[in-house]
């Protein structure tokens, strides 16, 4: 197989793989067909006013400040004298889109869908907004348009301001807050004299809706523990007490209004969210007016935290809620069908009614739910075979009909305690059987998955036995079967697979995941002369250093799993390779050599002890980087100088690169100073930031193509982006970890002088330009494994050194404000993953120059690399299907997604590390690859 096909075959797989994650465990929850439910009683209010604070901790709002006294008075009134208040418990991702979608449809969105865009719905749902008469909503750009778009008819009017108000350089973000406020008054004040407005105004079934965007953007810019976070939440705090006093008064204080104050998702103490931390998931949760049940006091306490004693309010009942539990209490307060997609629970406890009126609200909520199983369970009958359906046995037919109409009864008999407690097990039950239904193919899916990873994995490496490890092809035997009866055998079962498929009406993507494997195990079954004449060579073979070397492998691929989960293995495996020179006897014929791989392994072992998040922005560690870099350069260039003088063009463009890397150290410290002044990114800090990124990508193809020449030069300039994109320790990495691959260059040089290599060629003289020898090719050997764990090893180090990718809460939107200010998800995003890509591409590039320097094909240690990530994606895949709750799945999962992106990537990245390392763009296709 050319490496062309291979290539183009392997990125497909890999795919493939990829996207089936998401097939398999992030599939929508929606269903559509349901019958909507309301209450058939009156409802206690005709109207309700949201308030959301976008981004406020439940500590920030409940907690006494430093005084005693609360920072939301009037809040804290609500709480004491006519309301009902608990902790509204959010689910990861906490994002604005997805916490707001729970609190006003009910539902938690599927991750796919959430990636697929801010403004617009990617899917269809229903909504409290959709199911109401008419609803004003004001605030961000980002989060009202959506659940317009997602409205039926045209009763959601949206009142935004522009986006670039939405700055993090702001001088004062709590603006955006006092907008809203304003709009409010206003729209009431113009109300009063139209005639068709007022009369809109005052039907029945109406929903306010206030985004609060100020208390967020302030926590970003400023961190939740600020002033102007702080600051900004008693600013919040007056705003609703006026607000609710303007509404009643308009309204004539007819007491038909309700109130409801909560937020979409928490913050961290170091101002990001996204991920599971108690910070981000507690929010609070504060209702009053029109049906709410008025402040309750009690001695004891059914939760065992400790911060009703943290925040002062041990006598005060506190009723905690799921954030999806929301949307179903605002139905019932104003009398709407519960939204037909919502899977939260009505909390009787917020209501003030009587408890027939209760018992009739949880009975609706039931049906709701049960709606959703009955459309569920009929969509898998339909695409199951009859005898090969299993159904939900708790909720057959049969028993639906009998939960139905028992519940029903006991209203009727006016038995109503014993009717809300019924249909809460109802809810429970439908609950567990919409999950059912929906992981359903889980298990069918992800062993189809399996199957065609491991046949994946069987095929790299019978490919490079078979082309490296010398194996003839043994005798024809008759017995054997020939490759076109093999792929007669593999068509038929092809052809069944896709029959059964069919059959089923599953989806197109299900014929990907189930024809992957027959494809793949066909072209395994196709090598079974290669795995025969491997097992007859068994005998010959030295099997105490082969089951050492698997034990090594096996060991390997262990500590890099578990340093996904505990970054301190990546310290331990850096001090279990710094003495690899000692062990293996280097040390002795290269004592400097391994005397700078060893300090250089010590150095960065110290970053995965430190802290991933929580650091305030320091600018000294960026200034200290740009000093390291320099005296790193300037070193090498000294040492240089004495070997081969520089030509005048290398000599004039690492001078330039040397100034480019102080003045992005000066634009650093420079943006940081000026934020903190308040006074914004200055426009000649953001000039200069995006230049010195887009040169970035053009500068290193201008130096010199001489090996380590490159190398500096692709260093200095990534170094360059990574300073701006740096606001503490972690400018220090890429230096650190440049030093340790060039010790590594170095000493790979040292080993195949140890094995007495004839076709070895001197560092100061390798030329990436130059044509490889094709005589110097030579075969893999055992030591190529070990340079290819060592490449994969180094690859976690650059993703997890100083951060942790698979949190989103890891990420410091600071890190972007020499770019840009004005919250733009998807440009900081890209900025982000491009910090993340940096050290990804440093060593990426200096595998490729151990590639050259070795005289191994790209393609032969590439087939190794494979090999070892897809057994740790493997390894992911298992962990998924162990872990029980979401919270763990969805960890293991993003470890999945990033060791795949990872392989991705190499594949992708090998192409630019060609074009990085060659003089012209063609000649990384133009070197000959030969082999044997």
């Amino acid at each position: 197989m050319k490496m062309m096909i291979f290539f183009i075959v392997g990125l497909i797989v890999h795919v493939v793989f990829f996207l089936s994650i998401f097939d398999i465990y992030f599939t929508s929850p929606l269903v559509h067909g349901m019958t909507p439910q309301r209450v058939p009683l009156a409802p206690p209010a005709k109207r309700l006013v949201l308030f959301v604070a976008d981004g406020l901790r439940a500590d920030s709002l409940f907690k006494p400040d430093d005084n005693g006294t609360g920072r939301a008075p009037y809040l804290r009134g609500v709480i004491a004298e006519r309301g009902t208040w608990g902790v509204s418990h959010t689910r990861v991702p906490t994002e604005s889109r997805p916490g707001h979608v729970a609190l006003i449809a009910g539902f938690y969105e599927d991750v796919s869908a959430v990636a697929k865009g801010w403004k617009e719905n990617p899917v269809e749902f229903d909504s409290v907004f959709n199911e109401s008469r008419h609803t004003w909503c004001w605030g961000s750009p980002d989060i009202l348009p959506m659940f317009a778009k997602g409205a039926t008819g045209d009763h959601v009017y949206t009142y935004t301001y522009p986006s670039e108000r939405e700055d993090f350089a702001s001088t004062d973000a709590s603006r955006l807050d006092t907008w809203v406020f304003d709009e409010v008054k206003d729209f009431l004040n113009v109300a009063k004299s139209n005639e068709t407005l007022l009369n809109m105004l005052h039907e029945e079934q109406n929903v306010f809706f206030l985004h609060l965007l100020g208390i967020d953007t302030n926590g970003h810019a400023h961190r939740p523990m600020s002033k102007e976070y702080l600051e900004n939440i008693g600013l919040v705090d007056s705003g609703v007490a006026e607000i609710v006093s303007v509404m009643d008064d308009f309204y004539g204080h007819d007491g038909k209004t309700a109130y409801i104050f909560t937020s979409d998702h928490g913050m961290t103490n170091w101002g990001s969210h996204g991920a599971g931390h108690p910070s981000e998931t507690l929010t609070p949760l504060i209702a009053w007016g029109a049906g709410v049940q008025t402040a309750q006091w009690e001695g004891s306490h059914k939760y065992d935290d400790n911060y009703l004693k943290e925040w002062g309010m041990e006598t005060s009942r506190r009723e905690d809620v799921s954030q999806a539990d929301i949307a179903p209490l605002m139905a019932s307060l104003i009398g709407i069908p519960f939204p037909v997609n919502s899977v939260g629970v009505l909390p009787l406890n917020y209501l003030n009614n009587s408890q027939h009126f209760k018992a009739e609200s949880i009975y609706a909520n039931a049906i709701q739910i049960l709606e959703q199983f009955r459309v569920k369970m009929e969509q898998k009958k339909e695409t199951t075979l009859s005898f090969l359906f299993t159904p939900y046995q708790p909720l057959t037919d049969s028993k639906q009909m009998d939960f139905v109409r028992n519940a029903r009864n006991l209203i009727q008999k006016g038995q109503f305690d014993e009717a809300i407690r019924y249909c809460k097990d109802l809810i429970d039950q439908a609950m567990e059987g919409l999950s059912y239904y929906h992981t359903y193919d889980r298990l069918f899916l992800g062993s189809s998955v399996v199957l065609g990873f491991i046949g994946w994995t069987s095929y790299v490496v019978l490919f490079i036995l078979k082309t490296h490890a010398s194996l003839r092809k043994p005798p024809t035997n008759m017995h054997m079967v020939t490759e076109r009866s093999l792929g007669q055998i593999f068509l038929c079962i092809g052809l069944l697979v896709a029959l059964f498929l069919m059959v089923q009406s599953s989806p197109w993507t299900y014929y990907i995941y189930c024809l992957l494997p027959v494809a793949v195990w066909f072209s395994v079954m196709r090598e079974f002369e290669t795995l025969a004449s491997l097992v007859r060579s068994v005998p010959s073979l030295p099997l105490s250093k082969c089951f050492g070397y698997f034990l090594l492998v096996t060991f390997g691929i262990e500590l890099l799993v578990v340093s996904f989960f505990y970054r301190a293995m990546l310290t331990l495996g850096l001090v279990v390779l710094g003495l690899w020179p000692v062990l293996s006897g280097l040390y002795i014929k290269a004592k400097f050599r391994s005397l700078s791989w060893m300090l250089s392994c010590l150095f960065l072992a110290v970053f995965p002890l430190l802290p991933v998040v929580g650091r305030e922005p320091d600018v000294n560690y960026v200034i200290c980087a740009g000093v390291l870099t320099l005296f790193n350069s300037s070193s090498y260039l000294w040492s240089s100088w004495r070997c081969s003088p520089l030509i005048r063009r290398d000599r004039q463009l690492f001078i330039c690169q040397m100034m480019q890397v102080v003045l992005c150290a000066y634009i650093l410290t420079s943006t940081h100073s000026s934020l903190q002044l308040k006074q914004g990114l200055p426009l000649f800090n953001q000039l200069v930031s995006w230049l010195t990124l887009v040169s970035s990508f053009l500068i290193p193809l201008l130096s010199s193509t001489r090996l380590f020449h490159r190398l500096l030069s692709i260093l200095m300039s990534l170094v360059c982006v990574y300073l701006l994109l740096s606001t503490g320790y972690e400018a220090l990495f890429p230096p650190v970890l440049s030093w340790l691959m060039f010790a590594w260059i170095n000493i790979e040089q040292e080993t195949m002088n140890t094995q007495g290599s004839s076709n070895r060629t001197e560092l100061s003289s390798t030329d990436f330009a130059e044509n490889i020898d094709i005589a110097k090719i030579r075969q893999l050997r055992l030591d190529d494994i070990r340079r290819s764990y060592f490449f994969v090893f180094f690859i976690i180090i650059a993703f997890f050194g100083c951060g942790n990718i698979a949190s989103i809460n890891s990420f410091d939107p600071a890190s972007v404000y020499c770019f840009l200010t004005v919250f733009n998800p998807f440009i900081m995003g890209g900025l982000l993953m491009w910090k993340v890509l940096i050290p990804f591409v440093i060593v990426m590039c200096t595998f490729e120059s151990i590639q050259v320097s070795t005289q191994l094909s790209s393609r032969s240690l590439f087939l190794v690399v494979l090999v070892i990530s897809d057994l740790m994606a493997l390894h992911f895949f298992f962990l998924v299907k162990d872990h029980g709750s979401w919270l763990d799945i969805g960890t293991s999962i993003s470890h999945y997604v990033i060791v795949m992106s990872m392989t991705i990537f190499l594949m992708l990245l090998s192409v630019m590390t060609h074009i990085l390392t060659s003089k012209r763009i063609l000649i990384g296709w133009k070197r000959k690859m030969h082999f044997r």
